[in-house]
């Protein structure tokens, strides 16, 4: 009998990857979601319902051997708004699947933000995730997952560098020396479907990318990404102060029109760090999970994709 795997975030862009991913292992897929999606190479039973909802949660958990837990936002209207989904919203799944007396393994896809809580109100929240997760979550299987900045086909967030590379223009930060690490969503999807079937990874918290030494800088990803599209763009070093500026006015336009803004001042503080490079090889030490993509090989599939569904 396939075994079922119950996941959070379905419909979203990463955990769309990780659904698939998973039926391609074959388990047997619940999801959680507010409608009945659909999936191109995978059926899945939907429970109808939210984070906030406490009998759809006890049935997305019934007799389920693992979860992933995918959902979360990354903008929101407040810090309120935040900590009810990224935090609470944690601790209520959390709470669902102890409560009914089994021990599935539990993944809870964080983000490498949580490893600097103090930067946004978006990190803080991913890591008070983790720690409801820790408190509550005595009597699951857990692991924690903390990827970097991921991509991959059906990215809307990482779709705005790329129109505006083809049209010319290359804002880079100013922090020069600023490195982050990177994550093909498939890359990703697949280290979450090795990590379910890994005993070692019991009871840790990991950080994934894409295997690239010391991370990538800006320039590096302006140049990789302008190759692929055939561009030579002008490039602008953003200041700070300039960033912070325009962030303070997106909050409040957004704040006037009653939306989530994705730029906020905590955003900023984010995207200036100097430091996003994992420093953590041990999925592949537990799990043998290896990426696939490099980042000219995945940029070069994912821009493939958006022209070919015609978002660029």
């Amino acid at each position: 009998m396939a075994r079922t795997v119950a996941v959070t975030g379905a419909t979203g862009f990463v955990g769309g990857h990780v659904v698939e991913a998973l039926g391609r292992a074959g388990w047997r897929i619940r999801i959680l979601a507010r409608r009945i999606p659909k999936f191109a190479e995978v059926a899945v039973e939907t429970v109808i319902g939210s984070l906030d909802d406490g009998p759809a949660l006890v049935r997305l958990v019934d007799g389920a051997n693992a979860i992933v837990h995918a959902a979360g936002l990354v903008k929101a209207r407040s810090t309120e708004e935040f900590f009810a989904a990224n935090a609470q919203g944690t601790a209520n799944l959390v709470s669902a699947a102890v409560s009914a007396g089994q021990r599935p393994r539990f993944l809870l896809l964080s983000s490498l933000a949580a490893r600097e809580p103090q930067l946004s109100d978006y990190a803080a929240s991913k890591r008070a995730g983790e720690a409801e997760l820790v408190r509550l979550g005595q009597g699951l299987s857990w692991t924690v997952l903390r990827p970097p900045a991921v991509y991959g086909p059906g990215d809307r967030e990482i779709l705005g560098f790329f129109r505006t590379l083809r049209g010319g223009l290359a804002p880079v930060p100013s922090t020069a020396d600023a490195r982050l690490s990177l994550i093909h969503a498939d890359d990703l999807a697949a280290a979450v479907a090795a990590l379910l079937e890994s005993p070692a990874a019991i009871g840790e918290t990991y950080e994934i990318d894409d295997g690239h030494p010391g991370g990538h800088r800006w320039d590096e990803m302006v140049e990789t990404a302008a190759g692929q599209l055939g561009v030579r763009p002008l490039r602008i070093k953003v200041p700070r102060l300039l960033l912070t500026g325009l962030a303070g006015l997106v909050v409040v336009g957004h704040r006037l029109a009653g939306s989530r803004p994705m730029l906020t001042p905590g955003k900023v503080r984010e995207i200036l760090h100097p430091d996003w490079v994992c420093h953590d090889s041990r999925v592949t030490a537990v799990t043998g999970w290896r990426p696939r993509f490099a980042l000219a090989e995945g940029f070069a599939q994912t821009i493939a994709w958006y022209r070919q569904n015609r978002w660029l």
